[in-house]
């Protein structure tokens, strides 16, 4: 057999191999999650520390969501991490223009990725999500981390403060990255959230 032709083979199996072993290198954690797998979508973009989301300039409340995600110690921070969140928009409708595909069909197109650098930090720029239109849950925001390693799960989710629909039974105990109970500051004509996270805080089975 041709040398070149086997070289070739050989190349091949290898390159397949090691796609095969880094898609499965991606491990949910934690428990059961639907729609975890969104974290992933962000397909082979470049991801920044800093996202902003569709709808922002036009917003009528405007809101950026910042902080640090630190490693389990809870002071290294962490390098490397995606953090993808989605919520509603003002009306509590998580909106779709129709030609969404995977999770962005139910997640809608207010989502965002964002990767940390070596400082760990974490900025989106979006705005107020509403509460759902019936009334049965408060306004929150879904964060979702992909660790480096390829470890992902969910967080407790982002609520507000004072909100009156907000009760314990929409809050975790324990919370998983931090508390998730935010309040709603004000800073350069925008709303403010500030919440930092430790990686696998309060998550079961983390390693």
């Amino acid at each position: 057999m041709d040398l070149k032709v086997i070289i070739i083979g050989i190349s091949f199996i290898f390159f397949s191999c090691a796609r095969s072993q880094e898609k499965n290198d991606f491990r949910l954690v934690g428990g059961p999650c639907e729609g975890c797998e969104a974290v992933l979508e962000y397909g082979g973009r470049d991801l920044n520390p800093v996202d902003t989301l569709p709808e922002f300039a036009s917003a009528e409340n405007k809101l950026k969501i910042t902080g640090t995600i630190y490693e389990a110690d809870g002071e290294t921070p962490a390098e490397n991490v995606v953090l993808y969140i989605h919520h509603t928009n003002a009306k509590g409708i998580y909106t779709t223009k129709g030609d969404e595909k995977d999770w962005a069909k139910r997640h809608g197109y207010l989502r965002g990725w964002i990767k940390t650098g070596k400082d760990g930090r974490y900025t989106f720029y979006t705005q107020v999500p509403g509460s759902y239109p019936d009334g049965t849950n408060p306004a929150h925001i879904h964060p979702i981390i992909l660790e480096p390693d390829g470890k992902y799960y969910y967080l407790s989710a982002y609520f507000f403060k004072g909100d009156p629909l907000l009760g314990q039974e929409h809050q975790e105990d324990p919370p998983r990255g931090s508390d998730g109970v935010v309040k709603l500051k004000q800073t350069d004509g925008m709303a403010l959230i500030e919440r930092d996270f430790i990686l696998g805080k309060g998550v079961p089975g983390y390693q």
